[in-house]
């Protein structure tokens, strides 16, 4: 199988990039620094193909593709898994708009390209790494959450258009990890799950080709929470 993982210089992408290696697939990995390109090259140079890009370079996401395509010779799946995340205590504009740039615009285009790639090829699979901050509001970081939940919306968008094609093959997972032990995991959280355990579970729930799949599995129980709390109860959480 051939795989294009958009963001897998670090935390969860690398960890799913080098899951998917490890199992004799040929991983084509995307991101902005070179120099951890390069470390991910050296590890494995016949299973990696490593392109720079930057997610928010929307006029380049369909050309990375098509690189990674001609190079591997196919696209099987495609996992777009870049994001950031920033506190904005003060709401500040310009934390919220690096935000919005990186996991809405960006991430949106990277998904668009990625279904319309894999619709004319008859068949693939697409994956989107959201949060279950998709679900909730947060008082300290809110473009981050809404824009997860931006990203579940649209994956529930491209899941129905999917199931609505009878011409084409295309499965869509939307996976919904809670805290996993990465830069962006701030301050201290609980359920923290190892970035590798993380990974293999995100493998398995690919695999099944789940909707919707919440990282580690625990994370079910708070997210049916989540979606009963009264307010005052969700406040305080």
């Amino acid at each position: 199988m051939n795989i294009l993982i958009f963001g897998a210089t670090s935390g969860i992408g690398r960890a799913i990039a080098k899951q998917y290696v490890s199992q004799g697939h040929k991983v084509a990995v995307t991101g902005r620094r070179q120099e951890k390109l390069d470390e991910i090259k050296a590890e494995n140079p016949s299973a990696y193909l490593t392109i720079r890009h930057n997610i928010r370079d929307l006029n380049e996401t369909p050309e990375i593709i098509s690189h990674a395509a001609k190079t591997l010779g196919t696209i099987d799946l495609i996992i777009v898994n870049a994001g950031i995340g920033k506190f904005n205590l003060d709401l500040d504009w310009d934390v919220c708009e690096s935000v919005l740039k990186t996991n809405i615009m960006g991430v949106t285009k990277a998904l668009i390209d990625s279904f319309n790639y894999l619709k004319k090829q008859g068949k693939g699979h697409l994956v989107n790494v959201s949060s279950v901050a998709s679900l909730l509001g947060n008082g300290a970081n809110p473009s981050y959450n809404a824009s997860k939940a931006f990203q579940a919306n649209f994956m529930e968008g491209l899941w129905l258009k999917a199931q609505k094609s009878s011409r084409t093959n295309i499965s869509v997972t939307d996976i919904r990890p809670g805290f996993v032990d990465t830069k962006l995991a701030q301050g201290e959280t609980f359920w923290k799950a190892d970035v590798d355990k993380a990974a293999q579970q995100i493998v398995k729930a690919i695999y099944k080709k789940k909707k919707v799949a919440y990282i580690t599995r625990r994370w079910i129980l708070v997210a049916w929470l989540l979606k009963h709390l009264p307010a005052f109860l969700l406040k305080r959480f």
